[in-house]
């Protein structure tokens, strides 16, 4: 379908900062890095708090006072390797 006048497209996306720089996703078919698809994923699942949603399935029965990081931390880790590997 060809669009017309009626159909308007962004041109761009702002999201949040990464690492103090800001990070813009446009529809011009420029070339971008190789992980900016996982940055805009942790992105979404930030704000829909996906992997928040996943790791209450889990009980941890480890010691709060020794834990570094929460059940929620480990399996977003994991899931995000799992994606930047292109499974």
């Amino acid at each position: 379908m060809t669009p017309n006048k009626n159909h308007s497209i962004a041109e761009q996306f702002v999201f949040g900062q990464v690492k103090s720089c800001p990070v813009v996703v446009n529809l011009k078919g420029e070339p971008v890095t190789s992980d900016a698809g996982l940055t805009l994923i942790a992105e979404l699942d930030r704000k829909r708090e996906i992997t928040s949603l996943f790791a209450r399935c889990f009980k941890d029965y480890r010691d709060p006072n020794k834990v570094l990081y929460p059940v929620h931390n480990l399996s977003a880790q994991r899931i995000y390797i799992w994606l930047s590997h292109g499974v």
